[in-house]
């Protein structure tokens, strides 16, 4: 007998299902949305490892690869809100599944604000009146005093708008983010193409350091460069975290997961590479400073190169949107469990709109306050960017890592999908690529976190903000472990409700 969410001694089906296959793809493409943050970081990418940094874009897409069909698996088997803590808690406990679970939602939150800012990288250059701090003849970079500072504002202006939009209902947080996707992917395809056609130098570019200022080993540099590629390339789970939204979840879910990434790298690659052979000069400090919208405005002229940033603005917009929605559906799905402070009112969901309304306030509130708290840091670009990816990074190894564990016992879980047929599986190269899947975001976490000044100490002066990712992560831990004993002896243990591993439950 097919069986849903409601049909089960679990959890009841409160949130509605309004998302299909391309809204569930759209999830996952629009939070990683990579003409949001390929322009968002390419200047700082470049900048810091010259034209190679492109190999960095490969090799993070491998590693992700392996964390992403991981992913699909546990989508097909427990295709619920809340996807990291669900998942870990099922594989490693609900102790394990909360910490999991808890770094996500920080990680999200600060992934919101960063994404949120990203508009400055846009706004400004299609119209300089939207560079409100200082006017519009004052520097509009992020890493300057007024750039950051207008960034902050116009962020939580458009945290503003992300937030009604997604306590409308989810057939309109969905519709909006299917229309983002669909401009986004033509937008995608023809700058591309436009930058194929206007080349500066031949793809053989991306073989040469050219840009990178640096002397000695180029190691260091390339390392900090890749987080780049690192920062795009997460958020393909979010299609998991609307499951319970989906349409025949168990079949289409595992599938947006792996299509939302590779649909993304494969753009992304081609996008750096037109923009390095496109790009005016590579040596003048433009490309670094100036990014993919200076080779657009140069390259295509102003009307052309305005339109495709407008273009880029909606995909900011399509972005926040999207990551937004995640956190939200996380928050409720830890709430719903009584696994999250003031659990009662955050686990309820609207009658009018079917969505979870405290939750995506919350996160809303929440990233609007990470960039408020910074806004007189112009740091504030980098070091959320690399924050928020590493604690992403540590959430989903809380998956993968007992998720190995779990295959070594031989008691992985197997199943039918909403028609039938066997649910998504690596069969046998689940351990060998399960473990590749735990070593890559150990070494990636770590490479992250790293204590760079070039990316969280601007100044070089400041000690504590250098060392800030390390201390945001242990003081995280440290709120959320204190928390999760209050809990315990309060409400006692967290218990997580059935969810069948197969749409046919025997």
């Amino acid at each position: 007998m097919s069986t849903s969410l409601s049909d089960t001694p679990g959890y009841a089906q409160e949130l509605r299902r309004g998302v299909g296959t391309f809204s569930s793809f759209a999830a996952g493409f629009s939070f990683v949305s990579i003409l949001t943050t390929v322009f968002q970081l390419f200047g700082l990418g470049f900048g810091l490892g010259g034209a190679s940094f492109f190999w960095a874009w490969p090799l993070v897409f491998a590693g992700q690869l392996l964390v992403a069909l991981c992913f699909a698996e546990l989508a097909a088997r427990w295709p619920v809100s809340g996807a990291i803590f669900q998942w870990s808690g099922r594989l490693a406990g609900t102790t394990a599944g909360w910490f999991a679970g808890w770094v996500m939602v920080i990680g999200q939150i600060l992934t919101v604000a960063a994404a949120a800012i990203a508009i400055q990288v846009v706004l400004p250059s299609i119209w300089s009146g939207f560079q409100i701090v200082g006017g519009a003849g004052a520097d509009s970079a992020v890493s300057s005093p007024t750039g950051a500072q207008n960034a902050v504002l116009l962020g939580v202006i458009l945290l503003v708008i992300t937030t009604i939009v997604n306590i409308a209902g989810i057939r309109h947080m969905a519709a909006a983010t299917s229309v983002g996707v669909t401009i986004e992917i033509v937008a995608v395809i023809a700058l591309v193409f436009a930058l194929f056609v206007l080349p500066e130098r031949g793809p053989g570019v991306v073989f040469t350091h050219e840009g990178w200022a640096g002397d000695g080993s180029y190691l260091p540099a390339f390392l900090a460069s890749a987080l780049m590629a690192a920062y795009v390339m997460v958020g393909f789970d979010s299609a998991g975290e609307l499951a319970e939204e989906t349409h025949s979840p168990r079949r289409t879910t595992p599938r947006t997961i792996l299509h939302a990434l590779i649909a993304s790298a494969i753009g992304g690659a081609l996008l750096i590479i037109g923009a390095l052979m496109a790009a005016p000069s590579l040596t003048d400090g433009n490309l670094a400073t100036g990014g993919l919208s200076w080779v657009l405005t140069e390259r295509l002229g102003g009307v052309l190169g305005r339109l495709f940033l407008c273009c880029v603005a909606v995909a900011v917009f399509a972005c926040t949107l999207a990551i937004q929605t995640a956190g939200a559906r996380m928050i409720y799905s830890m709430a719903r469990d009584k696994a999250f402070p003031f659990h009662r009112q955050l686990s309820k969901v609207s009658p009018r709109t079917g969505t979870p309304v405290g939750a995506s306030i919350v996160v809303g509130v929440g990233a609007a306050i990470a960039l408020v708290v910074n806004i007189g840091q112009s740091a504030i670009f980098t070091a959320l960017s690399s924050l928020c990816i590493a604690m992403l990074y540590l959430a989903y190894l809380g998956v993968t890592l007992p998720m190995l564990i779990l295959r070594f016992r031989k008691t992985w879980p197997r199943g039918v999908d909403e028609q039938g047929k066997p649910l998504f599986s690596l069969g046998r190269w689940g351990i060998p690529l399960n473990a590749l899947a735990v070593v890559y975001q150990i070494g990636m976490a770590v490479n992250l976190l790293w204590p760079r000044p070039e990316i969280y100490d601007l100044t070089g002066e400041t000690w504590w903000l250098r060392w800030s990712a390390l201390l945001v992560v242990a003081l995280s831990l440290a709120a959320g472990a204190g928390y999760l004993l209050f809990k315990h002896r309060v409400h006692g243990r967290i218990e997580l409700r059935h969810v069948p591993h197969s749409a046919q439950e025997a």
